[in-house]
């Protein structure tokens, strides 16, 4: 006979599992928006208790919050993003114009090659090295042209998901202790075990953003200062661009750097073609070197292989919000081993 608390707890747990997938699904077209905001709220957490121990005044102190976040990030990246799609629409104008002529100088520098006698023995074929390399210039004019069309088309939608993280935001703030402390009930692993989770979602989180930002930023305000000098048409964007290739690690910005400076030397431009490849290998790269196991490592406590694979796994399955929630599923994952080890090895009591 089927015992009735038994059938009752089953019916339960099925229906509450229903519902929870139902929800995730519903929450699926905002995950982004509500993860940043998680992230965000955990940064700024420790300056909204600073605030409550001074006034408990949660919706205010809150919203003061807010305003510091919307000015010392939101308005700039909008400034910052305005200004690169502008440059790029003026790179993309560039790149469509010169096409011919860049088209031009490949071809003589392809039959020079072919012809030396130093690379004649590799019966390089002139017009096979002029078709890739049109092809990679177009695909990169064609990249630009799908990145503007993807953004203004998806302007709406985008409105509509930043206006959900603000919105979200708020509350994470405000409520962020509560929430907290509700999940642990929820979800309670004993030994205290949800806030050491929690603790290494946001040290991780700080710590790569903070790689991001100062490495990326270093590096991106170096490379547009570099474009500059040199006469690179976009120097603003391609900086941008530098600071978002940044996130990779081992590769970085040199997916940037080193085929300007490649082209500009097959387009006859050689002392600053000469001086973009030495100024990435001998500064921009150094800075990604010293500086990224200083920041990341010491936070995260993670191996540079595994911080690697992490970085560019999420980043191929969420996007560029990946390059965050990538490390992030990798230090979870070394705490709860951890924490799996000390459960079937736990320390001798002195």
């Amino acid at each position: 006979m089927l015992d009735p608390v038994k059938a009752r707890r089953t019916l339960f747990i099925a229906l509450a599992g229903v519902v929870a997938v139902l929800s995730l699904y519903l929450l699926k077209p905002f995950f982004f928006p509500l993860f940043w905001a998680v992230v965000i709220a955990g940064l700024f957490q420790p300056l909204y208790r600073r605030l409550q121990q001074k006034r408990n005044l949660p919706s205010l102190n809150a919203a003061a919050v807010l305003v510091l976040i919307f000015i010392i990030l939101i308005i700039p990246a909008g400034v910052l993003a305005t200004l690169l799609v502008n440059e790029s629409v003026e790179i993309y104008t560039s790149i469509d114009s010169d096409i011919t002529n860049l088209e031009n100088k490949v071809r003589e520098w392809a039959d020079r090659l072919a012809a030396h006698p130093t690379t004649a023995r590799f019966h390089l074929n002139s017009d096979t090295l002029i078709e890739r390399f049109t092809e990679v210039v177009k695909n990169l004019a064609n990249a630009i042209v799908k990145t503007l069309t993807g953004l203004t088309q998806n302007t709406l939608m985008f409105l509509v998901k930043f206006a959900v993280m603000l919105y979200a935001l708020f509350f994470f703030i405000r409520d962020g202790d509560r929430m907290l402390q509700r999940g642990k009930v929820l979800f309670a692993l004993g030994k205290d075990r949800e806030s050491v989770l929690y603790d290494r979602f946001v040290i991780t989180a700080r710590a790569t953003l903070k790689v991001t930002l100062i490495i990326g930023g270093i590096q991106g305000l170096l490379g547009g200062i570099l474009f500059y000098l040199v006469g690179v048409n976009g120097a603003l964007t391609w900086g941008v661009v530098m600071i978002l290739t940044s996130i990779i690690p081992g590769v970085g910005c040199s997916i940037v750097w080193a085929p300007a400076g490649l082209i500009l030397l097959v387009t006859g431009h050689m002392w600053e073609g000469i001086v973009v490849l030495l100024a990435g290998v001998l500064v921009i790269s150094m800075v990604d070197n010293l500086l990224r196991p200083i920041l990341l490592g010491r936070d995260v406590q993670m191996h540079p292989l595994l911080i690697f694979l992490s970085t560019l796994g999420g980043i191929a399955l969420f996007g560029i919000s990946g390059f965050v929630i990538g490390p992030i599923v990798a230090s979870l994952l070394l705490s709860i081993l951890d924490m799996y080890e000390c459960s079937l090895y736990p320390p001798e009591n002195p």
